[in-house]
């Protein structure tokens, strides 16, 4: 192919580089120059014009870009026609893409003039998306590199879409006392949201209370009926090999294949299997709408992909996806930690719902209590901790004595929460400017949990509150920001800071979570029996 300026006699059967217009003459960029067009132009005083003269062997753009599409294109997929040497690709099909990757990237290191783009591996699509392209840069290329293309995608088709099967799928809610079965509902209404474009049917949803053997129980009775795929929603996160879902699996008969995922949000997903089916541990953002890792799996799986311990560990490029959607705005440089926010765990309560034990020192996976919700905020990174200590005063301080913690006693404990409040703000530093508010018997509330409402502060200083938020009710713990001090000290009763919330109004942030763990707590002896279980 030649290209460079060409005197208008020579023209002729040229193709034109630029968009010309010259008297009553136009030529658009990539026309064929005919006898009468160069008469046009020539009439019009132009002397020559920057065109292509095709040689032998040479093969016009259109015709490359369509004979490269063709064998790109597998199943689900149809090529356009060809238009200025390009080639669009669309879904035939709903389902999910898959891309030969090696052979994309040896097609397009062939030539710079041949190129095909791809939307990336494994994303779910519709049909009629637009899910590839072919461009041919120039106006030819030559035979032997459009062979060479062809060559270096290899025996199979390089881009398909796996379209989703008929598929049942069976669900499994665990449930903590304290968790609103509206929760639980809502999480069901998005699970059919997600199976609806696969048109997968639910073929169970079955409610167990979060202990090994119950669960066990139901994940049995699925593998055995006609689901093709178990999703488990605990009413915690799993956070070991050891936690609940994945033990309750592994006593049905079945077996923990991967726990985590470099993918965020949804770090907490389990892949597993029994008797041949897929058993998904869902994180606890799976309860939202938004993108997270338990659509790329589920997606996969509803297309007849396997995901496997391999497939989750190459996830992590691409993993981070967008913002959180629990975080309220993206971080901004150099606000990753808390700065100045303290934090304060009530442990004075008396546990009256509980009978002659205090709650907060009842054993729990092998430690206290209160011990959680301390541990949180120091892995938070919130300095100071104060505890709030009141009734067994003595054997609170005794669990705690081994961590770098400020012990404020309550001696008004019976009063109610609010005195409690009242004594953690009281005993703040001054260069406190915010403070984050845990309930000891709150034990699943985690430091990631704590790091986003003092982020969040950061990110928002004029705020005078952050709370957590699930499906719109708030939870704990909370945060209260210094210039709402003043006003803790005219609490009373047994409220704590929820008369402050409501009259701070819009300077309230909420923070919205998926975990239950933010309004579970350990009030009752069955509380304490299904946790412990």
């Amino acid at each position: 192919m030649k290209f460079g300026p060409i005197a208008i006699a020579d023209s002729v059967g040229c193709i034109a580089a630029h968009t010309i217009r010259a008297g009553a003459t136009t030529v658009k960029k990539g026309a064929l120059v005919t006898a009468e067009i160069a008469a046009g132009l020539a009439g019009a005083g132009i002397g020559e014009i920057v065109a292509v003269r095709l040689e032998p062997g040479d093969v016009a753009e259109n015709e490359a870009a369509s004979r490269l599409a063709a064998r790109l294109t597998g199943k689900g997929i149809v090529a356009e026609a060809p238009f200025t040497g390009r080639v669009n690709m669309f879904a035939t099909t709903a389902g999910v893409l898959t891309v030969d990757v090696a052979a994309i990237d040896a097609f397009n290191t062939v030539d710079e003039a041949i190129t095909v783009a791809t939307l990336p591996a494994l994303k779910a699509v519709v049909a009629g998306e637009l899910i590839a392209t072919v461009k041919i840069i120039p106006y030819a290329v030559s035979e032997t590199r459009v062979e060479q293309a062809l060559s270096a995608l290899g025996p199979e088709r390089a881009i398909a879409v796996a379209a989703y099967r008929p598929s049942k799928v069976g669900v499994i809610s665990t449930i903590l006392p304290g968790l609103k079965p509206s929760v639980v509902d809502k999480t069901m209404r998005v699970m059919m949201d997600r199976l609806a474009p696969a048109a997968a049917v639910l073929s169970a949803d079955r409610r167990v209370p979060h202990e090994t053997t119950p669960l066990a129980e139901s994940i049995g009775v699925l593998a055995k009926g006609d689901s093709d795929i178990i999703v488990v929603f605990g009413a915690s996160a799993i956070t070991d090999r050891r936690d609940v879902i994945p033990q309750a699996l592994i006593e049905a008969g079945g077996r923990v294949e991967h726990l985590g995922m470099p993918v965020d949000p949804g770090n907490l997903l389990m892949l597993g299997e029994i008797d041949g089916k897929p058993v998904i541990g869902a994180p606890g953002c799976a309860r939202s709408p938004k993108e997270n890792s338990f659509d790329w799996v589920l997606q996969r799986h509803l297309a007849g992909i396997r995901v496997g311990r391999a497939d989750v560990q190459r996830m992590g490029v691409g993993g981070l996806l967008m913002e959180i959607v629990s975080r309220p705005q993206p971080r901004a440089p150099g606000q990753h930690g808390p700065g100045h926010i303290a934090g304060i765990v009530l442990a004075a309560g008396r546990s009256t719902r509980m009978g002659a034990d205090n709650k907060l020192l009842q054993e729990l996976r092998g430690k206290p209590i209160v011990r959680y919700a301390v541990e949180a905020q120091l892995e938070a990174r919130l300095d100071p901790v104060l505890v709030v200590t009141g009734h067994q005063k003595e054997a609170v301080e005794a669990a705690l004595s081994d961590l770098p913690i400020r012990f404020v006693h309550n001696p008004d404990y019976a009063s109610g929460l609010a005195g409690s409040v009242r004594a953690g703000v009281a005993a703040l530093p001054s260069e406190a400017e915010a403070a984050v508010i845990s309930l000891g018997d709150m034990p699943n509330v985690t430091s990631q949990v704590i790091e986003r409402l003092a982020e969040s502060h950061l990110q928002q200083p004029d705020s005078l509150a952050v709370v957590p938020t699930l499906f719109g009710h708030r939870g704990n713990p909370v945060l209260l920001a210094r210039p709402i001090f003043p006003a803790v000290s005219l609490l009373t009763g047994d409220r704590g800071a929820r008369r402050l919330l409501d009259e701070a109004g819009s300077r309230v942030v909420e923070v919205p979570f998926e975990d239950p763990a933010i309004a579970i707590d350990v009030d009752t002896p069955e509380a304490l029996r299904a946790l412990q279980g």
